[in-house]
This record gives C-alpha cells, structure tokens and sequence, in this order.
C-alpha cells in the first residue's frame, strides 16, 4: 500500500529578489507548493530586482509566477526609491525618523495584489518579508500593520477564502535572516538590496549597510559583488 503524503496548500511569496524575501520563499517552501509574485512599482533597481526574482524562482522551480507593473506610486512620488530628483541618503543605521527611502504606503499596495491573485489560485497563504527591525523608518513594516490588513482581508474576502498573511521574518535581526537563508540553503547569492545600483551594489545606502552587517555578524561573507565593502 503507498505511504499517503499530505496535501500541501498553496502560498503566494511576494519576490522582491531581496535578502529578505529570498528568506521568506525558503521558509514558505518547507510547508507550501509556491507561487511567486513581484511587483514593478518603478523603483530604481527594478531590472536588476526582476533578474534576482527569476534567479530565485529557477531556483525552487516555481512555474507559477506574476510580474505586476504599476504606475500610480511613482506617479504619487514622496520617495527617493522612485524619484530620481530625490538623493537616496548614505547609510544612517542609528536614524529614528522616516527616510525618505519609505515609500508611502507601500506594502499596502502590494499586499493587495497579492490578495486578489490569492482567491484566484486560490492560495491559502501569503508570505512577506516584512521585518520590525526596519520598522522605526517604515511604519508598513511593524506587526501591527499586518495584524490589522489581516483583519481587512478577513472583512473584504470571500467566506472561503482563508487568507491569512504570514511574516515569519518580522521579529528576526538581519544576521538571524542571514543564518536561516544559511541553515535553508537559501540561493542568497542570486538576491540583491541595493537601492541605487544594478552592477555592483553600492555598500553605502542603507539597504546595503543592514544587509553587509547582518552578513558580518552572523559570521558569513556576503556573496554578490560589492562597489565597497565598509565594516558595520
């Protein structure tokens, strides 16, 4: 008689091709069969996100996959990410205020789109790499902001759809993120953070400097090319 396997659900991860969604995907294909999503928002390293997000995808050979484009948020502008008459700041790993890297409201956004694609699949799940420990610059980064949009999908979903949105990196410190994307075999080395470049990441914005510090105190080196390396 054949050993009977469970049935696995399926999970949307939405791939930005960071650090930390790369993380997110290896912890979501323990238990679910994956589809993964990517938002073009026109954000300055959207090529090179792109080639990381289907890097990864080759990767855990995901068949399903969604590359969205939108335009409204650069349209609304507010931030460096998608203003190119905005300076993207050097790193400031001690700043309490919003940097004007945030990008209103964005998560939001995305998370939305990823919950109209859910009750199409349908996918009982939907995995972000959200984490509070950039929750002092990003307030669409803290576990109450997805406590309350998990209340919003619950009210304005189908009574069958059973979505529920998963952070299972929110209360991790980079160098926790790193040694899971390590003890996973996570593909880190085809993800990329750097907010201002797409050939060598920069080393000195703030995406950088939290991604090499994580990588330096967890003891690892990180493995995509860097135009500097400063020690965090």
């Amino acid at each position: 008689m054949a050993e009977r396997t469970l049935e696995r659900d399926t999970a949307i991860v939405l791939l930005s091709g960071g650090l930390d969604s790369c993380v997110t995907a290896a912890i979501a294909s323990e238990e679910h069969d994956l589809a993964f999503l990517h938002v073009n928002y026109g954000q300055r390293t959207e090529s090179r996100e792109l080639r990381a997000f289907h890097a990864i995808a080759d990767f855990y050979r995901i068949s399903r996959k969604l590359i969205v484009t939108i335009d409204h948020l650069r349209q609304i502008g507010g931030s460096s990410l998608i203003d190119d008459g905005m300076r993207i700041p050097e790193a400031d790993l001690l700043r309490k205020e919003i940097p004007p890297t945030y990008v209103p409201f964005r998560n939001a956004h995305l998370l939305s789109i990823a919950v109209s694609w859910g009750e199409v699949l349908p996918a009982r799940k939907i995995f972000i790499g959200a984490v509070e420990e950039d929750s002092s610059g990003y307030p669409d980064c803290r576990r109450e902001f997805y406590e309350a949009f998990n209340k919003a999908v619950r009210l304005g979903t189908k009574p069958d759809s059973f979505l529920e949105i998963m952070t299972p990196i929110i209360s991790l410190t980079k160098d926790e993120i790193v040694k899971k994307g390590l003890e996973l075999h996570a593909p880190l080395d085809r993800t990329w953070s750097c907010y201002q470049n797409e050939d060598l990441a920069c080393g000195v914005c703030d995406s950088c400097a939290l991604r090499l510090r994580g990588f330096q105190r967890a003891g690892a080196v990180d493995p995509i090319p860097y135009l500097k390396r400063p020690f965090y």
